[in-house]
């Protein structure tokens, strides 16, 4: 970035020079056209083009060039007949640089030059926020991007100045990392924390951006993996937040269930859960919690999954605590997928119930993929599809879903449902469940 020319009008050369020059329109045209010359070629030097030229331009332009330029609405001036011009006018002792400098208030400098400048000043900067940051979290992250070049970071900005501030907003954002501290913070009060702005790291902001490749580079020197679903896409990120402490979603993001045990990450029995279990009461537990937990332990080691709500509750009023069940209440959320991660630890066997629709099936298949244990489709057979079935058309946009089905359980079901393009409920059947 140029710094400001501060070269004061002091002498009576000088304050003649930018009068005359002001004064007449058609010289900032022309000085404006050697300045970019000059940032380009980092010296005075090549040829302005001027068009539409009016009749006064025509007076200026002949005054100064001491030429005709009578009846033309175009002229080419070069910088050496500008400057053999102004060295014969009684402003001889300004030289073509100067001038450009008094006009702009400016320092003139190349391209070449104030890349040069500007790499000087980024490294120095880098030196100094990397001392700032000594022996803090962050420090060896600046150490890594201030040794390798090849590390590219777009959303640090474009000036300097920008780089500078969002550097240091990346080195606050390592060191909060709410999982330093073992505790789990929602993203608009760490934002609030780190930035004063709990909207400051919303989805499509530059600093939103900053927070995601500095999670990304916390879990990758951890040597945890954070690994793109294809079954869930839509998780990755918010898998990546909950690995450094960061909920992105609070209210809707819960798990239902009952009959089930957790243990905490120090081993010890989760006391609230524990009392629900004793009661044989279900319970709506929100994502911070599940985000303590260390393992899950289920009845007979066996969890039933339901898809629907009211299901679900004729279920866990029938079972009181005797039996393990969740729902998932529609897509999973993350909250459900990392209770699945839980019991998958302890061995457990999944039975899952969904709705026959083109969704359900999908979502019990995508269920099946996600665990990497034991996973029984439960009463999801053709012959349950058509005892549950209702009069509920299936459009032909969703029934395109179903040629996602590829599990060989559920191929016959998806095929009922295409024959007579109506949906099955749950509730329809909900004695079988019992």
């Amino acid at each position: 970035m140029k710094k400001k020319w501060n070269r004061e009008l002091q002498n009576s050369p000088d304050r003649d020079c930018m009068e005359y020059f002001c004064e007449r329109p058609v010289f900032d045209r022309l000085l404006r056209g050697f300045r970019e010359k000059y940032e380009s070629y980092g010296s005075f030097s090549g040829t302005v083009s001027l068009r539409n030229l009016t009749l006064d331009d025509i007076e200026d332009l002949e005054g100064f060039f001491q030429k005709n330029f009578h009846g033309q609405k175009s002229a080419s001036i070069s910088a050496s007949r500008f400057e053999k011009a102004l060295k014969n006018s009684r402003f001889g002792e300004i030289g073509p640089k100067d001038l450009l400098e008094l006009y702009f208030q400016e320092e003139m400098t190349g391209k070449k030059e104030q890349k040069q400048k500007e790499a000087e000043r980024w490294h120095q900067a880098l030196d100094e926020i990397r001392q700032f940051y000594e022996k803090t979290p962050a420090e060896k992250w600046i150490g890594e991007f201030s040794s390798d070049s090849k590390i590219t970071f777009k959303e640090l900005g474009n000036t300097i100045e920008e780089k500078i501030k969002n550097m240091h907003l990346a080195a606050k954002i390592l060191n909060a990392l709410p999982y330093r501290q073992n505790k789990c913070e929602y993203l608009a009060v760490f934002a609030a924390v780190v930035t004063g702005n709990p909207h400051a790291f919303d989805e499509g902001t530059r600093e939103g951006q900053i927070l995601y490749k500095m999670a990304l580079w916390d879990v990758k020197k951890r040597g945890m993996e954070i690994v793109r679903s294809e079954i869930f896409p839509s998780m990755q990120k918010q898998q990546l937040y909950f690995s450094v402490g960061i909920l992105r979603d609070d209210i809707s993001n819960y798990a239902m269930v009952s009959g089930m045990n957790v243990r905490k990450k120090d081993g010890s029995l989760h006391a609230g859960m524990d009392g629900f279990c004793q009661e044989g009461d279900m319970v709506q537990v929100p994502l911070n919690v599940i985000a303590s937990w260390e393992r899950a332990e289920c009845a007979d080691n066996v969890m039933y999954i339901v898809e629907n709500p009211s299901v679900y509750a004729l279920l866990c009023q029938k079972w009181r605590g005797k039996r393990s069940c969740m729902c998932m209440n529609g897509q999973p959320r993350l909250s459900s997928l990392i209770v699945l991660d839980l019991l998958s630890k302890s061995d457990t066997r999944i039975y899952y119930a969904g709705d026959f629709d083109p969704e359900g099936l999908l979502i019990a298949q995508k269920l099946k993929n996600y665990y990497p244990g034991d996973f029984e489709y439960w009463h999801m057979s053709e012959e349950m599809y058509l005892k549950s079935r209702s009069q509920e058309a299936i459009g032909e946009k969703r029934m395109k879903i179903l040629d996602r089905i590829t599990d060989k359980n559920l191929i016959e079901t998806a095929e009922a449902i295409r024959r007579f393009k109506m949906a099955g409920y749950q509730e329809n059947i909900w004695s079988v469940y019992l």
